[in-house]
């Protein structure tokens, strides 16, 4: 793990995403205060779960049915 105080981050900003992103955690400090730390990003990929929505979610009767008026637009016809 490295401390680097927030100078030293702005300064050397990209040598420090480097280092986290090899692994090592970089805390920056202010004043001697811890006030952040850099960790390496991790994209969680977690496996779909199905159904998770049942229940949910209610679709109307006439979800399908399209007002006349709209239809015409679709088309391009003048109202």
């Amino acid at each position: 793990m490295k401390t680097v105080n927030v100078y030293e981050a702005k300064t050397h900003l990209s040598q420090l995403l480097d280092l986290a992103a090899s692994g090592e955690e970089v805390i920056i400090a202010r004043a001697g205060r811890p006030m952040a730390k850099l960790i390496p990003y991790q994209v969680k990929h977690q496996p779909r779960k199905p159904g998770c929505w049942k229940g949910k979610v209610k679709i109307s009767k006439d979800f399908d049915e399209l007002p006349e008026d709209l239809s015409r637009a679709f088309r391009g016809e003048a109202g």
